[in-house]
């Protein structure tokens, strides 16, 4: 993939592309980078120009404050994207990837032709999960490894542990290398972020849900209700995956979204 360095308020956004053609932006999770979608990147760019982005405070983008909040991270999107010249395109987004594509088809909406929430959710932080994470913030701070190693592993499903060495020493080594500062930036920002389940439930453009049964993060018959409430709709259920499915079963998903793209590009065609 070609890198490209993009300033952005008073530092820098790093990203990388591969294709030609439509544009479909790939938003990682929180404590990830644009590697993990290294195997889902070649179902897609043989049609289409796939920008890879490094969020704010992730990979090798700066941190731009104490707290990055997710309209914050969509303005990042929006800086690549014009960067690219780019007028619309598809938005996949992993997780806290979701909730900053969520945030993005907020404030863009002419700019979104499609929106795939991959083992994310429209919903905000319970008041439960909100103190989860002022206490992740205060581990953070002490040790973040002691935050980090559990973590990482907890978004594999337990089936697929034991096959996915490799790629849980990935996942690992790319959140051991994200700064304390971006990751208690983006447990602020996920902590704060609105509702947006009035939203999808508005939305006219198509909308997909990427689903892990054994997803140990997001429960999925939560994610089911939320998908069932959206008009125009597409749903990949994986069974015995859980929250990081380009990782555990890319072929899948690679294809399925493959699929959603294409039919977000043919909507617009018509």
């Amino acid at each position: 993939m070609e890198l490209h360095i993009i300033p952005f308020l008073k530092g820098k956004l790093f990203c990388y592309t591969q294709g030609k053609g439509r544009c479909v932006v790939l938003l990682h999770g929180f404590l990830g980078s644009s590697e993990v979608w290294k195997y889902i990147v070649p179902y897609l760019s043989k049609s289409y120009k796939v920008i890879c982005i490094d969020l704010p405070g992730h990979g090798k983008s700066d941190c731009f404050g104490y707290a990055h909040s997710m309209e914050l991270m969509a303005d990042a999107v929006k800086t690549v994207l014009k960067h690219f010249h780019i007028r619309s395109c598809v938005l996949i987004g992993h997780s806290m990837g979701g909730y900053v594509a969520l945030a993005f088809a907020k404030k863009y909406v002419e700019m979104v032709k499609g929106l795939c929430l991959f083992h994310s959710t429209a919903l905000p932080d319970s008041e439960e999960k909100k103190k989860d994470r002022d206490k992740a913030i205060k581990i953070v701070k002490h040790n973040p490894k002691l935050f980090i190693q559990p973590m990482i592993k907890n978004l594999f499903s337990k089936r697929n542990l034991k096959y996915l060495k490799d790629e849980l020493k990935m996942a690992n080594n790319i959140a051991l290398n994200t700064s304390v500062q971006g990751i208690i930036a983006a447990l602020i920002g996920m902590r704060d972020r609105p509702s947006s389940l009035n939203f999808i439930k508005s939305s006219t453009f198509p909308i997909m849900f990427v689903i892990g049964k054994q997803d140990n993060v997001l429960p999925y018959t939560s994610l089911l209700e939320q998908y069932e409430q959206v008009h125009n709709k597409e749903c990949l259920l994986l069974e015995y995956d859980g929250h990081y499915s380009q990782l555990e079963n890319p072929r899948a998903t690679g294809i399925a979204l493959r699929q959603f793209i294409r039919k977000c590009f043919k909507k617009q065609q018509s």
